[in-house]
């Protein structure tokens, strides 16, 4: 298929215009294939497509100054939809301007301007956050949802689930992606009544491009051993932070180990091809780009502390989305699910 530009909102994140900019010309280094719509501020951005020369050929600029604060309500921000950079970059994947949109701003008020403008898709109930976490094996694990719905019921985790599988078949290439719901025990007694019912009609449901196997604990999401994990958003931000908390916390211990005397950086010295292989491997730079799966069009968050390599990262899980055409795999198995898997409990 012929890859619609991507919208980048320029101005959202930490760094805004000369970290969004360059993180899409180390996106089109990668792939000569990539166009442009660049959202924000025109004096700023041209200054910064300067410094990549082969951007210009394959970026337009959209000008926009205002910009929603990191810490700006959805609700106030909802009103400037139509004059601020995020705004402007999502109503584009509304008018067909460009095929998916990029932002490293606001989350909660990003998540509002993209379910206003392009909808939930017909048949579910909410939209949800999903992102790629990794695994001692060489893929990662989809999880979701991140924080979208702080309460969801049994019907909310059933479409999660399929949303879930749809991605994960994607990214992994699993036709049949091995899916569990976030439990605090493995035992099918466990858990809430929302999270049993999900489960009973996971289980008892029909033509599901997945397979349901249970409960998976917190300890385990990282182990390898499912392919989506599923979760209310109270619950999966809660748990995403302190995975994320635990590998800041490994990878400042282990320098604080090979920095406290000349014995140990003699031992880091010998041990730095496995230092730098944990650093990588935990780098959240190289996961970054979390998705708002069940909309009408695609919507990528880049964490906004994310350097030009994550923001590279964001704009290629987007590619990837449009070109898997990830709208018509959730629709179509959403479709092939009777109405007893996806009935609340």
């Amino acid at each position: 298929m012929s890859l619609p530009r991507i919208a980048v909102d320029a101005m959202g994140g930490d760094e805004g215009v000369r970290v969004m900019v360059e993180g899409a010309a180390l996106a089109r280094r990668r792939h000569d294939k990539f166009k442009f719509l660049l959202v924000g501020d025109e004096t700023r951005i041209k200054a910064a497509l300067e410094s990549h020369p082969g951007m210009a050929g394959a970026s337009e600029i959209l000008h926009s100054d205002d910009v929603v604060g990191g810490d700006e309500l959805p609700s106030r921000a909802l009103r400037r939809a139509k004059t601020t950079s995020m705004g402007l970059a999502v109503n584009a994947v509304k008018q067909g301007d460009a095929g998916a949109a990029v932002s490293a701003g606001n989350t909660g008020a990003l998540m509002a301007m993209s379910k206003l403008a392009l909808r939930t898709m017909p048949g579910l109930d909410r939209p949800a956050l999903a992102a790629l976490l990794p695994t001692l094996t060489d893929n990662d694990v989809v999880m979701l949802d991140l924080g979208a719905n702080r309460e969801c019921d049994a019907r909310n985790l059933v479409q999660f689930a399929i949303m879930g599988a749809a991605y994960a078949r994607v990214v992994t290439g699993r036709e049949r992606p091995r899916t569990r719901l976030l439990n605090i025990g493995t035992e099918e007694t466990k858990g809430t009544e929302d999270i049993q019912a999900a489960a009973e009609a996971l289980r008892a449901a029909t033509g599901l491009a997945m397979d349901f196997e249970g409960y998976v604990e917190a300890d385990k999401i990282n182990r390898g051993e499912c392919d989506v994990v599923v979760c209310d958003g109270f619950s999966g931000n809660i748990a995403l932070k302190a995975i994320e908390g635990a590998a800041r916390f490994v990878t400042d211990l282990l320098r604080q180990a090979f920095t406290s005397s000349v014995r140990s950086k003699i031992g880091f010295l010998v041990s730095r091809p496995a230092t730098e292989l944990l650093r990588h491997h935990l780098d959240p730079n190289n996961h970054n780009g979390a998705v708002f799966l069940g909309l009408n069009g695609v919507v990528v968050k880049s964490h906004g502390s994310a350097n030009a390599k994550g923001v590279a990262n964001a704009v290629e899980v987007a590619a990837r989305l449009l070109e898997d055409d990830i709208t018509n795999r959730i629709k179509h198995d959403l479709a092939a699910v009777g109405t007893e898997g996806l009935a609340a409990k």
